[in-house]
């Protein structure tokens, strides 16, 4: 599974996935300044799931229906990095099968998945 780590995740999602396996793709290495819909376009070709704390995602995908490879919408804004690694790790651990091509959300500790 490939991720691509939008720049406000932060490194230790990078680091923490990479180390688990996953090839993982940081935007800030291709450019810090990409803009979301160039994200998705990007995930499309790579067949990636994109990592974000960005919510005008969700707007991107529902309202405009761009395509996508599935997004994972980390809502932990007060979360230190280890704590958005962890709580990345176990996701792509329990949930991998579920993520391509699927809007999910983590927030307070739960997930949705949205098909």
């Amino acid at each position: 599974m490939k991720f691509i780590i939008d720049v406000g995740v932060g490194r230790s999602v990078e680091v923490q996935l990479a180390a688990d396996g996953y090839e993982v793709l940081p935007v800030r290495d291709r450019d810090p300044h990409m803009a979301d819909r160039e994200i998705l376009s990007w995930a499309v070709q790579e067949q990636a799931i994109v990592v974000t704390m960005d919510k005008d995602f969700g707007d991107l995908i529902w309202k405009e229906r761009l395509p996508h490879a599935g997004v994972v919408l980390l809502r932990m804004e007060d979360a230190t990095g280890p704590e958005r690694a962890d709580a990345m790790r176990r996701i792509a651990r329990d949930f991998s099968s579920e993520l391509p091509h699927h809007f999910t959300v983590f927030k307070n500790d739960r997930l949705r998945i949205s098909r």
